[in-house]
């Protein structure tokens, strides 16, 4: 990986310090992380936990969702988004998306409220943040708790706000393809509310309040101080990275200007950080073929609907989640990483105008 070869020096003296220090759970490394992931997203707590999964969990538990509540999801997303809300007892409420941000349609989410739903998941999808503003203005208004799925959107904005700071809490991920990754997993919830932030933390360590003494059902989910130490590092070059992803996607679109394809957009008042650039095409299956046969990579994020998963098997998702439906279908995601060279980012648009070319 060629952000580990830059970062080699610096992520082997982190390592050497956590060994030193021989504090492996919950120390100084930890505790710093939290403070400077806080600080970057306009919180006031950030707990770390153990991925991004069990971030969602602790945080629907610690807002009070459970068994009988609905928790409105989008969708189109990675499963952990609706499968976090099936291990806290609740039942997860899909709603499409819309077709340009891929992330939940406010005037949708209206209308799927009922009096048994106890919270949103708004899903900040590929870097784009969702529609906060409408998102936590219904919310207020029907005495709803927010949850921000931010694990791809951390250091992105909406209407000037950090994402994570919007929602009673946000969540981050930290597996190894994120913007800002581990080696190896780990995650945190972001909250401005005091009493969400004492849950997590209880929670995360088998519902302690202090040594031996445990108030609540919890388990084991603690960030490593390993993982905090590389993730220290690598935060202190995160604000460049993602310029570096937004040059790609501006440069891309340049390049790809006026091809039979849809690009990515950033949509305002939203400031993507590409964690994606996912662009869009009913000939996606063969032009993810004619790519590899180029020798360019491709990703698709995500090639099925979450109600359509086995796991929720929820029938006739086509005419329920069109927008939805359609994006599996057809989304495909570009390589966009800091380390991407121009030359290859315009060796990427050639070969993708060639194989649109041989398709036509």
């Amino acid at each position: 990986m060629r952000q580990h070869g830059a970062l080699r020096a610096e992520l082997i003296s982190a390592a050497e310090r956590v060994l030193t220090s021989c504090r492996f759970i919950l120390g100084p490394e930890v505790a710093s992380l939290e403070s400077e992931l806080a600080a970057l997203c306009g919180t006031r707590h950030g707990i770390g936990v153990n991925s991004g999964t069990d971030a969602l969990v602790l945080a629907l538990k610690a807002v009070g969702v459970g068994p009988g509540d609905e928790v409105i999801t989008p969708a189109f997303s990675f499963v952990a988004s609706a499968s976090a809300v099936v291990m806290v007892h609740a039942l997860p409420v899909f709603v499409d998306i819309d077709p340009i941000t891929y992330n939940l349609d406010p005037a949708l989410v209206a209308r799927a409220v009922t009096t048994r739903t106890r919270a949103i998941v708004a899903v900040h999808l590929y870097g784009q943040p969702a529609a906060m503003d409408a998102i936590t203005d219904l919310a207020r208004a029907r005495g709803l708790a927010v949850i921000e799925d931010a694990a791809q959107a951390v250091g992105a904005a909406y209407a000037g706000r950090p994402a994570g700071s919007w929602g009673d809490a946000a969540c981050l991920s930290f597996y190894p393809t994120k913007n800002l990754a581990a080696c190896g997993d780990g995650g945190m919830v972001l909250t401005a509310r005091d009493d969400v932030a004492e849950a997590v933390r209880r929670l995360r360590d088998h519902g302690s309040s202090r040594k031996y003494e445990h108030v609540e059902l919890g388990y084991s989910s603690r960030l490593d101080e390993l993982q905090a130490a590389f993730l220290r590092v690598k935060l202190r070059h995160l604000r460049v990275w993602n310029d570096r992803r937004r040059d790609i996607g501006a440069r891309y679109r340049e390049l790809l200007e006026g091809a039979p394809l849809a690009l990515a957009q950033e949509r305002a008042p939203a400031h993507h950080i590409y964690h994606q650039f996912t662009v869009r095409t009913p000939k996606r299956d063969a032009l993810v073929a004619a790519l590899a046969d180029a020798g360019v990579g491709t990703a698709v994020h995500y090639p099925i609907p979450v109600p359509a998963q086995p796991l929720f098997a929820v029938p006739d998702v086509d005419r329920a989640f069109p927008n939805a439906a359609r994006a599996a279908s057809e989304v495909l995601s570009l390589p966009c990483f800091p380390e991407l060279l121009d030359g290859e980012v315009r060796d990427v648009a050639d070969a993708v105008r060639a194989a649109i070319q041989r398709l036509a």
